[in-house]
């Protein structure tokens, strides 16, 4: 199995393996790089789901 990162949301770092509560991580990455970008995809997820038409949000 290869390493595994993750962001911690609650400190800001990232760890290699899980090694805080769930509720703080997001991952698991494949790269220290990638978890470090973990916040950044989130907020780019955030925008797009707010700039939606929100016909096709009811539409389900």
């Amino acid at each position: 199995m290869s390493t595994q990162y993750w962001y911690n949301v609650r400190t800001g770092e990232v760890e290699q393996g899980a090694q805080s509560s769930w509720k703080h991580l997001l991952g698991p990455y494949n790269s220290h790089a990638e978890a470090a970008r973990a916040m950044e995809k989130v907020r780019a997820n955030n925008e797009r789901w707010d700039e939606s038409d929100p016909a096709e949000d009811a539409e389900g």
